[in-house]
Formats: C-alpha cells, structure tokens, sequence
C-alpha cells in the first residue's frame, strides 16, 4: 500500500472516529440525568412530587443527597422503572416533570409528553378492554379531577394519589401500554369528554364500595358507570 493511500486511510478513519464522538456528545447533552450530587430547581421539584407522595421525608434543598436517591429508588420500584436511583427522561415522565426543567400540567411540550404518557398508562391500566370511547372518558375522569377543588391540581397528583385508583396496587400499571390508550389520553387532552364532567367511575361487576354506588349516575360506558 502506498504512502498517499496510508495517509488517505489515516484521515478517514480520523473523520469517522470525530463523526462518533460528536454524535455521542450530543445524545448525552440532550438526555437530562439527575443523580447523587446533582442540585438546581429540577431537584426541587423532583423532592416536591417525592414528599407530596410519601417517598421521601427531607428537606426539599435542590440537592440530590442519599436520602434523594432512596425516595428516587423507591418510586421507580413501585412504578415499574428501573431501580437506579437516578432520574432520566422516564422517571421524570413518571413525575409529571417536564425534561425542560417545568412540571405539573404547563404548556410546554415536555410537560405536554409527561402527561400524556401518565394519562395513557392509566388508561391502558385501569380501561384496557373497555370500548375506545370508555378509554377517553377515564382519561377525561382525571382531567376532570385536576380541575376540582377537592383533587390535587395536576394530572400526575391525581393519578398518584393515595388509594385513588387500584391499578396502581395491583400490578396493572405497570402493564405495557396498549397503543389506543396514548390516543385516548391525546383526545381527552385535547378537551373531549365523553364523561360529561364525570369525577368517578367504577365497574359495577366489581365494586365492593358502598359508596361510590351513592355517586350520582352521568352515563354509562362499557362496564364502567361515571359519576358526579
């Protein structure tokens, strides 16, 4: 082989090893990872959601401490995530926090994923099976709640809230995500409300609560009844 062809060689492979190393680069920019020594107003919120849950008991400092990185671990295991202690796109998804650094139920389309994914997962959970104009009304159920007084105000407070919905204890939440269940969550997301204002619904085949048969009849879809 010549020296010319050598040299050529040399600056090929030169380039493509450049070419890699750039693409990394900007795929570790572009995935936001919090973990053990992170700090800033992302930790914040990520603390905040943690404590309003249960998960976590400190100080809520911006600091990503050890006592962080348990709560962090102990959410992931109860919701189907990897249990690393660190929190990247889909645990704070999970959260309800935009990867833009924002959270709760904004504008912006991190927030907007986040949503949406929570609100599928739900739906998938607790209305796979169920006709798809049952699927939007029990996402339109949540949207509902986030907008009443007596429910916490964003969608991923309303789907974590304590005793709220079964799913969530029994495994079904973590199920894989059926596809009619993102565009059911998209379409109440985007103001359908087959519930007509529903806050409750339940399946009257399985309901063991003597209460929520009290709740006042709007319509009825499936086997689920939705309630005032």
């Amino acid at each position: 082989m010549s020296a010319e062809r050598k040299r050529l060689m040399l600056a090929l492979a030169v380039i493509f090893a450049l070419n890699i190393f750039i693409i990394a680069l900007a795929q570790s920019a572009s995935a936001e990872l919090y973990k053990k020594g992170s700090g800033g107003e992302t930790v914040s919120q990520i603390q905040t959601r943690l404590k309003n849950w249960g998960y976590y008991d400190g100080a809520v400092d911006g600091v990503y401490g050890s006592r962080t990185e348990a709560a962090v671990r102990w959410f992931q295991q109860k919701n189907g995530l990897s249990p690393d202690g660190q929190v990247g796109d889909q645990t704070l998804a999970a959260l309800g926090i935009s990867s833009g650094g924002g959270g709760g139920s904004g504008s912006g389309s991190g927030s907007q994923s986040g949503d949406l994914y929570l609100l599928a997962r739900l739906i998938s959970a607790e209305a796979r099976g169920e006709p798809y104009v049952g699927q939007v009304a029990v996402g339109a159920v949540v949207l509902n709640r986030v907008e009443h007084p007596s429910f916490p105000n964003s969608i991923s407070g309303v789907v974590y809230q304590p005793g709220a919905f079964s799913c969530l204890d029994d495994g079904q939440f973590n199920e894989p995500v059926a596809e009619s269940a993102y565009r059911a969550a998209q379409e109440a997301l985007n103001g359908y409300d087959p519930s007509y204002g529903a806050i409750y619904y339940f399946n009257p085949a399985t309901a063991t609560s003597r209460w929520i048969w009290s709740r006042p009849l709007i319509v009825q879809i499936g086997s689920h009844r939705f309630c005032a």
